[in-house]
């Protein structure tokens, strides 16, 4: 007879998974933020994401063993939120890791200790994947496990073979499957069932290192790292049918249904999506902003906006007007905060950011209502597809709203028409790489046999001859670009800075037989320096030889605001105290900001202090020393790492002698004095 396992809560099983391997020796470590160290990646995306560098050797672990409950954001599959029992964008993972100690039997044995003795679940109900070709992890769940053969299914590298990203640590992967209906029997199991099977625990046998061309190469040490969904087993343990009713959700959506005035239990489908709609994005964002992300429309900020919108649009479906959001976000930054603090000392911060972005985005709102009240002005019978799409595209205003004020005057929407439109814009994004700043690797991809990393000269040359080696307009890859046309250039080398280290990008000007372009920004991806700006004057073409001329006085300018960052991070720890650490900085052609961690508030007279020996500094005239050495020579001498870079066996240490000693690529003033004054 199946038993079922006791019910317990969502805080209860982080606390029992994280002590019982922590009573085998595994340290538990905090979550990391979730915005990642990692450059290749835009977001915490796995809870094995902070351990990569010790898994791909380029860190030596300080434990052989580590558990975490990590805070993750995935957005590939946004539209299944809600929609599915298991999709979110923010979950926690569990996790437990071993660096090069033990592997595949141990790591099996414990998983499946921790699933029947601990969560007590009936051995029964679970069924275990492993990776097609993985004949040892097979015969160790068959022989010294004991789960009968049938009860084992191989799957492809697409199910069981797991990866961290593009590139990075990877190896194949067994995972456990809960059983909600073993009464259906054991024949022709079907996994992707997702109405009797959910996969909660994945174990991965880290074994391989995979580059840009998918090649697989040993890594030194073989490693373990596991995730257990905590949603997905709270789902289990608490009998609801899905995760969104468990007691770490639910009651984000209740207080979202209460603002609309709706009773969960009696809804109908379309309005229960909405509301685990707003359960889950309110849940994402919250912990977004508390980590220092702000929306825009870039990057990680753009994933954000994007989360906030579809938070006003669902509120809107279920019929709430004027602001919410802080509302909701007040029950998901109580049901943090006992394990992540920082979201409750960040809810100003929070309540502000939520409370701008929804009042913009009611505005576009307002801007589409208008747009399609004039659509379906005089006797219109039916919105055209292309119509729909503008106003999605362009104000916002989801199809389902368009449907649905449509439907109360008895007129249908081309929906057809929408998704053939979204279709194309998809192949012409997809085509183009439009968004560079977000996505610019897959157009490297895309150039990868054409052109190598770009060589910087702007420590030393303001100036150089450079040769063309791509051109893109509006993000699709072109043999020229023309006068008026905005584009991003792709030179073989530059003395511009790319964007890097807190720094911003160089300006300044590329010149040719008749061509002036105006470089207003350069960023730096993978090596490659592109190269913002506008076609002044002429035509650019691929291959064509240009003079590359930066705007120097920007650069005097954000060279006195980079040293003066590391004189300021100094003072700071001069003044304040010694074990401040830096957590991010701007350094701007007109001003400069420095993030930092501090145990306590700066006084008025200590920012005092401050500034007047930072001027000290510059009133001695300092000659900055420049070296390129070992990275283990630059730590033995106490330089201090730059947030969020990453460095190689060479790095580059910029020496204020006697004040500063920092590892830096930015560009820096030859002497303390040229900064002038600091205040």
């Amino acid at each position: 007879m199946t038993t079922t396992p006791p019910v317990l809560s969502g805080p209860a099983i982080r606390e029992q998974f994280l002590r019982f391997f922590a009573d085998r020796q595994h340290q538990i470590l905090p979550s990391a933020s979730l915005v990642p160290e990692d450059p290749t990646v835009l977001l915490t995306i796995a809870g094995m994401l902070p351990f990569k560098p010790i898994f791909l050797g380029q860190k030596p672990a300080e434990f052989l063993r580590a558990t975490t409950s990590q805070k993750c954001i995935r957005t590939n599959d946004i539209e299944n939120v809600g929609r599915t029992a298991r999709h979110h964008t923010f979950f926690e993972m569990l996790g437990n890791f071993s660096f090069g100690d033990y592997f595949k039997s141990q790591a099996i044995a414990w998983a499946w200790e921790l699933s029947t003795q601990v969560f007590q679940l009936p051995p029964e109900r679970l069924v275990v994947s492993v990776f097609e070709e993985d004949d040892e992890a097979f015969a160790i769940w068959r022989d010294e496990i004991g789960i009968p053969a049938h009860r084992i299914q191989r799957m492809g590298a697409d199910d069981n073979f797991w990866v961290s990203g593009p590139t990075g640590p990877c190896g194949p992967c067994s995972e456990i499957y809960y059983d909600f209906h073993p009464e259906l029997g054991d024949e022709k199991l079907d996994l992707e069932d997702d109405s009797r099977f959910i996969e909660f625990y994945n174990l991965v046998f880290m074994q391989y290192n995979r580059d840009m061309g998918e090649n697989l190469t040993p890594l030194e040490k073989k490693n373990i790292d596991t995730g257990m969904g905590l949603e997905r087993m709270a789902q289990i343990l608490q009998q609801v049918p899905n995760n969104y009713e468990t007691d770490l959700i639910f009651p984000i959506i209740q207080t979202a249904a209460g603002i609309a005035g709706i009773d969960y239990g009696q809804a109908d489908e379309k309005t229960k999506i909405s509301l685990k709609v707003i359960g889950d994005h309110v849940r994402a964002v919250v912990h977004m902003i508390a980590d220092g992300i702000s929306a825009s429309n870039l990057g990680r900020g753009y994933v954000l906006r994007r989360l906030i919108r579809r938070v006003v649009r669902h509120g809107r479906l279920l019929g709430i007007e004027g602001e919410f959001t802080t509302k909701v976000a007040a029950t998901a930054i109580d049901l943090a905060q006992p394990v992540y603090p920082n979201v409750l000392e960040r809810q100003t911060l929070i309540n502000q950011e939520l409370q701008r972005e929804e009042a913009a985005f009611l505005k576009t709102l307002e801007r589409g209502e208008k747009l399609l009240a004039d659509l379906m002005a005089d006797g219109v019978k039916e919105i055209a597809g292309v119509d729909a799409f503008t106003l999605y595209d362009t104000f916002g205003f989801p199809l389902e709203l368009t449907q649905e004020i449509a439907e109360e005057k008895g007129i249908t929407v081309d929906v057809e028409g929408f998704k053939k439109a979204m279709q194309e814009q998809q192949e012409r994004s997809k085509a183009a790489h439009e968004t560079i700043d977000l996505t610019v690797q897959e157009s490297l991809d895309q150039l990868a046999n054409r052109i190598h990393p770009t060589e910087f000269l702007g420590y030393t040359d303001v100036q150089s001859s450079a040769v063309v080696k791509a051109v893109l307009v509006a993000g699709a890859l072109v043999e020229e670009g023309k006068a008026g046309q905005t584009v991003q250039i792709v030179l073989d080398q530059t003395p511009f800075y790319g964007e890097s280290g807190g720094q911003i990008g160089d300006k300044g000007f590329l010149n040719g037989d008749n061509l002036l372009i105006r470089i207003e920004d350069v960023k730096r991806e993978s090596g490659v320096f592109i190269h913002f700006g506008r076609v002044e004057r002429g035509v650019v073409q691929v291959g064509d030889t240009v003079t590359a001329t930066i705007d120097r006085a920007c650069r005097r300018r954000a060279q006195a605001n980079h040293t003066a960052t590391h004189l300021l991070q100094s003072a700071l720890k001069k003044v304040v105290d010694e074990g401040i650490s830096q957590a991010g900085s701007l350094v701007d052609f007109n001003r400069l900001r420095f993030d930092f961690n501090s145990p306590r508030a700066v006084t008025t007279e200590e920012l005092q202090q401050i500034e007047d020996l930072i001027n000290q500094w510059i009133a001695e005239a300092h000659q900055t020393e420049v070296a390129v050495m070992p990275i283990a020579d630059a730590k033995a001498k106490g330089a201090i790492a730059m947030f969020g870079e990453k460095y190689g066996a060479e790095v580059r240490v910029i020496d204020v002698p006697g004040v500063s000693l920092e590892l830096c690529v930015g560009t820096h003033v030859a002497n303390t004095a040229e900064i002038g004054l600091f205040k």
